[in-house]
C-alpha cells in the first residue's frame, strides 16, 4: 500500500498543500507546531475515517472557516484509488472512494491499511484500558468491515442504555425497554468479542518476540485478553458467546439499575500487558513502556502484511529521536519494505536509512 499524493485544504494548520510521496521514505523535518503531525494525522485519517487525537471531525477544520477537505491518492490491491474525505461543521462528514459516496467508514477498510506511532502511544501501557480499546478497535476497524460496523452499533446501544440507566428514577417507564437493549447489547457484544479474541491472538503470535528482539531477550512480554467473566474462551463463535453475555448481564442487572451504570459488556475489556512477568502499567520503567508500546505496533504491522499481502503504510511522529542508537537501528531494520512517514525537528541523517524523500514544513506549507 502506498499513498502516492496528498491534498489538504483547511485541514488543522494547512489552507492547501499538494504533496507527492515516495513510495518507501519521507522525512518530514521543521521545527515545532508547523504541522508535521498534523500531516501525518490526514494520512491516518484516509485509513479509517478517524484522528487518533480529535474526538471530533470539527477539531480538524482551521479555525474561521467552515469545512475541510482530504485527497489521497492511493496504490493498493494492484490498482489505484481515490479517497476523499470532506468535513463539515454542523453536519457529517462525507467520504468518497473513486467518486464513490461511501455509507460507513468501514467501506475504507483494506484500501489504505495505516500503523501509527507517536509519543502519545505510551499511554498504550501507562493509561486506562481505554487507551488499550483504542488501540485494538483501530487496528481491527482497518481489516475487518464487519467489526467496525458492530462496534459503532454496540457504542450506539451502549449511549441508549446508560440514557435509561441514568433517567429511570425521573421516568420508570424507562426500564420496561432495558431488556430488548440488553439482548441488542449482547448480540453485537459478542461479535466485538470474537473479533477482538482473534486479533489478541495474532497479537501474540508476533509481539512477544519483536520485544525480546527490541530488549535483547531480557525481558518477556505478555498478553491476555481480559472480559467478561463468564466468557472462558473468547474466540467462540459469536453465537456460542451470547448466552454468556446474558447470563453476565442477568447477573448484574440490579447493580445496574441500583448504581445507574452500565457494568456488563466488553465495553469494560482490557488487553493486560505484563513485562518481566510483572503488570507494565504498573512497574514498566519509561524505556520498557517505549518498547512494549513499539512492539504492539510493529506486530499490528506485521499482521495487517499477513492479512493482506501488502504493507501499511508506517507513520512514525518524532519517535526515533527518543531512541538510543541501538533501538533507532532495529526500528529501521524492522520497517524495511512498505512505505514510511518520518517526522523530526531537523533534516538530520538517520543512520540505516537511505533513499527516500525529505520534506520541510513550516506554518502549514512546504518550503
Amino acid at each position: 500500500m502506498i499513498i502516492k499524493r496528498l491534498e489538504l485544504d483547511f485541514f488543522r494548520n494547512y489552507a492547501h498543500l499538494e504533496a507527492d510521496f515516495d513510495p518507501r521514505v519521507n522525512l518530514i523535518y521543521g521545527d515545532n507546531a508547523q504541522g508535521k503531525t498534523n500531516l501525518l494525522e490526514a494520512v491516518s485519517y484516509l485509513s479509517a475515517a478517524r484522528s487518533h487525537r480529535a474526538r471530533y471531525d470539527k477539531e480538524m477544520i482551521m479555525l474561521d472557516v467552515n469545512s475541510a477537505f482530504i485527497r489521497g491518492e492511493v496504490f493498493s490491491r494492484n490498482r489505484d484509488f481515490n479517497i476523499e474525505a470532506h468535513l463539515f461543521r454542523g453536519r457529517g462528514r462525507q467520504l468518497c472512494s473513486n467518486g464513490v459516496r461511501l455509507k460507513t467508514a468501514g467501506e475504507l477498510a483494506g484500501i489504505l491499511n495505516t500503523v501509527l506511532f507517536c509519543p502519545e502511544d505510551l499511554s498504550l501501557i501507562r493509561a486506562g484500558a481505554a487507551e488499550r480499546r483504542k488501540f485494538l478497535d483501530g487496528a481491527i476497524c482497518q481489516l475487518r468491515p464487519r467489526y467496525a460496523q458492530a462496534l459503532a452499533e454496540y457504542n450506539r446501544l451502549y449511549d441508549h442504555k446508560t440514557r435509561i440507566l441514568r433517567d429511570w428514577p425521573e421516568n420508570p417507564s424507562l426500564l420496561q425497554t432495558l431488556d430488548d437493549f440488553n439482548l441488542r447489547m449482547a448480540q453485537t457484544g459478542a461479535i466485538v468479542i470474537h473479533y477482538r479474541a482473534h486479533f489478541i491472538k495474532r497479537l501474540r503470535e508476533h509481539a512477544p518476540a519483536i520485544h525480546a528482539d527490541f530488549s535483547g531477550g531480557r525481558e518477556g512480554l505478555k498478553l491476555n485478553y481480559d472480559t467478561v467473566s463468564t466468557v472462558n474462551d473468547p474466540k467462540l463463535p459469536p453465537r456460542e458467546l451470547l448466552p454468556l453475555l446474558l447470563a453476565h448481564q442477568e447477573k448484574h442487572r440490579q447493580a445496574e439499575i441500583d448504581s445507574r451504570q452500565c457494568l456488563s459488556g466488553p465495553h469494560k475489556d482490557d488487553l493486560a500487558v505484563s513485562v518481566g512477568g510483572h503488570p507494565a502499567k504498573t512497574y514498566a520503567s519509561q524505556g520498557q513502556t517505549r518498547t512494549a508500546a513499539l512492539s504492539l505496533k510493529l506486530a499490528q504491522r506485521e499482521i495487517f502484511q499477513e492479512e493482506t499481502g501488502e504493507w501499511p503504510v508506517l507513520l512514525l511522529d518524532d519517535v526515533l529521536s527518543e531512541l538510543d542508537s541501538r533501538r533507532q537501528s532495529f526500528v529501521l531494520n524492522r520497517i524495511r519494505g512498505g512505505q514510511v512517514f518520518i517526522t523530526c525537528c531537523e533534516e538530520e541523517k538517520l543512520e540505516g536509512l537511505e533513499g527516500g524523500r525529505a520534506f520541510h514544513i513550516q506554518n502549514g506549507g512546504l518550503i
